[in-house]
């Protein structure tokens, strides 16, 4: 361990994935502006879905614009490698306060896009092919300590291995849901529309998807396979992007995979886009190995450590839990479970007090279309919106209001059954780690991790 501490290898990869990255991250900032997105996600709604523990988030009206412009610009900044530091700095503080403002929106690639603008910040992509190291305002360096590279390496690698993980079970492979309720619905696309209509190609997705997602992290990392994994990690995002609409997670996806080839790979982007700006022999090539202080590294790989052990224990937490977790989704945020279910929900919530004075709720009033959605077929939400409710209906005038919720939900195409005891008063549950026992049971078992 302590020789491969020592070893040192060519920055050019970690540059150009901070290029790479913090391009597309402006590129998805500059997306979100221009289709309005905004305005509809995060001003136009009344409520807002906190993440628990971070009830502090809150939203920012109109001057969620600024927010937005502050992680273009750190990301731009980032790709550039100019203020390096605080650019990186800006890039996870204001990414990760867009990402908790609202749960509704939340996504498992946000969630990565967090976690390595948290890694970047300790990480010295700045010391080769950037502003900061034109400008002398780092020493400049174009080979860095081999762990640093590493770390990226495996963060994709734990993205990757954990949804594969996620994959081994009984809805997945052996009855091929959800693709075999979402495949159907594309057959209108050209040229392969029509296969999707033949029973058997869920199947043969949802195994190729469990296979690749479980060895393409060590494909990638051999040498000898990484040209033919680093193919299937293109056909593999385009397919996705194709028939599903995750935003620009199967592009952030293909060009992180680049990370994993070899220096000379890189060498050469830099060398061509040095060329097409002018830069000098001794800035391409300084030739200096950059390394930490010996207190520095040691304190950076204990974080990076704790880091690491955090993102290997933190998936297995719905252990902690009974139930079925993709009934109950406690501990199913956070835990690299992609696209693994199709949930349509009903929720009607009906608010009274002791006077006898009662309301049934339309929901419509309260939430956007897309939070309602999100709302019927998650508990947490549902008690979070059941908090709205109370304390909306106690300045209407309602005494020690009390909200009860008629909820359906149909899981990867079984029947709908209810989820949530309809005897419960809402408006008294406290949200909290521990199990919801006011969740009704399944009744059924997914079989698998």
């Amino acid at each position: 361990m302590s020789s491969y501490f020592q070893k040192s290898v060519s920055a050019a990869p970690l540059a150009v994935f901070r290029i790479v990255f913090g391009l597309m991250l402006l590129g998805s900032v500059v997306r979100f502006w221009a289709k309005g997105w905004i305005e509809q996600l995060y001003i136009q709604p009344r409520f807002f879905f906190p993440f628990y523990g971070f009830e502090f988030v809150k939203p920012l009206g109109e001057y969620t614009y600024v927010v937005f412009a502050i992680c273009g610009l750190s990301a731009l900044l980032v790709a550039l490698g100019w203020f390096y530091r605080w650019a990186s700095v800006g890039l996870f503080l204001s990414f990760t306060y867009i990402e908790l403002i609202d749960k509704s929106t939340y996504l498992n690639h946000y969630y990565f896009v967090s976690l390595i603008c948290l890694m970047l910040i300790f990480l010295p992509a700045q010391v080769y092919f950037s502003v900061d190291a034109f400008q002398n305002r780092v020493r400049v360096a174009d080979s860095i300590p081999l762990w640093c590279l590493d770390a990226l390496k495996l963060m994709v690698g734990i993205l990757y291995f954990y949804a594969g993980l996620a994959k081994l079970n009984s809805d997945w492979l052996l009855h091929a849901v959800p693709l075999k309720i979402w495949l159907p619905a594309r057959n209108d696309l050209p040229i392969i529309g029509f296969w999707f209509n033949h029973p058997i190609v869920p199947f043969v997705f949802s195994w190729l998807g469990c296979i690749y997602d479980l060895s393409i992290p060590f494909l990638l990392w051999n040498r000898f396979t990484r040209p033919w994994a680093y193919g299937a990690v293109v056909v593999f995002h385009l397919l996705t992007a194709i028939l599903f609409p995750i935003g620009m997670f199967p592009y952030v996806m293909i060009v992180t995979a680049l990370v994993f080839f070899s220096a000379k790979f890189h060498q050469k982007i830099i060398g061509i886009i040095g060329n097409v700006i002018g830069a000098s022999e001794a800035f391409m090539y300084p030739r200096q190995i950059f390394k930490y202080t010996f207190l520095k590294q040691e304190l950076l790989v204990g974080m990076f450590g704790v880091f690491f052990l955090i993102q290997l224990i933190f998936p297995f937490r719905y252990l902690c839990y009974p139930g079925e977790l993709f009934w109950t989704e406690e501990g199913y945020r956070f835990s690299w479970r992609v696209m693994l279910m199709e949930k349509a929900g009903y929720a009607q919530f009906t608010v009274k007090d002791a006077s006898g004075r009662q309301v049934i709720v339309n929901n419509n009033q309260f939430l956007t279309p897309l939070q309602e959605k999100m709302m019927a077929t998650q508990p947490d939400m549902i008690l979070q919106y059941a908090h709205i409710l109370r304390d909306y209906y106690k300045n209407q005038g309602f005494h020690a209001p009390q909200v009860y919720v008629d909820s359906y939900v149909a899981l990867n195409g079984r029947l709908g059954r209810p989820l949530i005891d309809p005897l419960v008063d809402l408006a008294k549950e406290r949200e909290s780690f521990k199990h919801k026992s006011w969740i009704i049971p399944f009744n059924d078992e997914i079989k698998g991790l």
